[in-house]
């Protein structure tokens, strides 16, 4: 269940839209298998309880905040036979991107007739005339295979690019559809091109599709890629226990993503149960002292002779003296190295003691997110292609695709990006991973 720690108001929820939608939509030939008309939304009607425990009106009379449904409209903005449509992918890398990009080209070519569909190469940077990325024609027969690819066809990359250069290229290309998938960067991005749009009276869609296998995007109940992520932690977790079990005084240390939430790291542990410690950044710990980590792990050895601990990578960074000027390309400050330092650490205190460590540290980061999608999120990324697609075309913008409560739909993106979703401590996806792994506070104080 997804918590909600601030008050929503309605009018956070407002979808902006380019125009009235006056065209009839192609989708109205389509019949279902009873030989019924298409079903359609209505405006007023297609709405989604933020929480869905609260569903009567305030001592004002005014109804709970809601997301509007996603899904074909009845009429849509953009004539498909004069518009173009453009693709971008942004940040870095997550299983189920090019699914996506297949997802939405063969909506929009199939199922609205568009015929003229681009593709950015290599992220914003493929808006900027300097760097030379020219666009690539996409179609059905240029996607036909990539979904069974990591990686992405299109290319990545991060940092941030000049806002008027990105929008003066979408008008000299006259692009009227924008799709931008990305994390939370990417999300900050689209939501100063959609100003930028708006500041010059232009009317280009954008639409955003949430990509980011940390799960960390504020209303949004999964990203795509973290089924596909979580699994393949699995994996090398699984490795960790075999090794660790192989050996007397084996330990299998397993260091997986996660800057500022620990879902990866959370769901991999409940999805095998073999791990005896999970460090989230959300949750803070001690290393020495006799309620620390290192002392747990000294019990955890006598009692079984073997342990698995398991580290999200932006966990622990109180050890280190990190310079919080220092970022990225993406604006992310740089991080202290978890993995490598608790490896060090534990090799440190058992050689202290006396004890032969036979210590297996595995880091599969990149691994994790360049793998091909599996069949969940390849399903996931068909469902957010089409809700995508209908959005744009009924002329919806600055908005991004979500599923909420079970439900696809569409989140502003200022309501997305206003804070970020992390594992709540007292909350019971938390509770459960200590119940799994049966780890003390790892606390000192009281």
């Amino acid at each position: 269940m997804n918590e909600i720690k601030h008050t929503v108001r309605p009018e956070d929820t407002l979808i902006p839209a380019l125009g009235p939608a006056k065209i009839v939509n192609p989708l109205t030939t389509m019949k279902a298998p009873e030989k019924r008309g298409f079903t359609f939304l209505d405006d007023d009607s297609a709405r989604v309880l933020i929480n869905p425990y609260s569903c009567e009106p305030d001592a004002d009379g005014n109804l709970p905040a809601s997301l509007e449904k996603a899904g074909p409209r009845r009429h849509i903005y953009f004539d498909p036979t004069k518009l173009k449509a453009a693709i971008v992918t942004c940040g870095g890398m997550c299983p189920g991107i090019n699914s996506l990009v297949r997802s939405i080209v063969l909506q929009l070519y199939y199922m609205y007739g568009v015929r003229n569909i681009v593709g950015v190469r290599y992220g914003l940077q493929g808006f900027i005339p300097s760097y030379g990325h020219d666009f690539i024609d996409l179609n059905p027969k240029t996607v036909q295979s990539i979904h069974g690819r990591g990686g992405s066809f299109l290319g990545m990359s991060r940092g941030p690019q000049p806002m008027d250069e990105i929008v003066d290229t979408l008008e000299r290309q006259n692009i009227g559809l924008l799709f931008m998938i990305g994390g939370d960067g990417t999300l900050h991005a689209a939501q100063s091109i959609h100003q930028e749009i708006t500041n010059r009276g232009l009317k280009i869609g954008l639409v955003a599709i949430p990509k980011t296998i940390d799960n960390d995007i504020c209303f949004v109940e999964m990203t795509f890629g973290f089924q596909t992520a979580v699994e393949a932690a699995t994996r090398a977790i699984l490795g960790a226990h075999n090794e660790a079990e192989g050996a007397p005084n084996g330990l299998g240390l397993v260091k997986l993503m996660g800057r500022h939430s620990g879902f990866v790291a959370a769901h991999a542990t409940l999805a095998l149960t073999e791990v005896n410690f999970c460090l989230v950044p959300e949750v803070d710990f001690d290393l020495d002292g006799p309620n620390g980590l290192l002392q747990a792990l000294n019990n955890r050895m006598t009692a079984r002779g073997h342990a698995v601990v398991v580290v999200a990578e932006g966990a622990g960074q109180k050890f280190f003296h990190t310079d919080h000027a220092e970022k990225d390309p993406s604006g992310n400050v740089r991080l202290g190295d978890i993995g490598t330092y608790l490896r060090d650490r534990f090799s440190a205190h058992f050689a202290d003691q006396g004890v032969e460590l036979n210590q297996k540290y595995i880091d599969p980061s990149y691994m994790v997110r360049s793998v091909p999608a599996n069949s969940g999120d390849r399903i996931f990324t068909g469902f957010l292609g089409h809700h995508a697609v209908h959005a744009g075309m009924s002329g919806r913008t600055g908005l991004l695709i979500s599923l909420w409560n079970n439900h696809y739909v569409h989140a502003p993106i200022p309501l997305a990006i206003c804070h970020r979703k992390k594992i709540d401590p007292c909350g019971g996806l938390w509770r459960a991973v200590l119940e799994s792994t049966g780890q003390p506070s790892l606390k000192n104080e009281a």
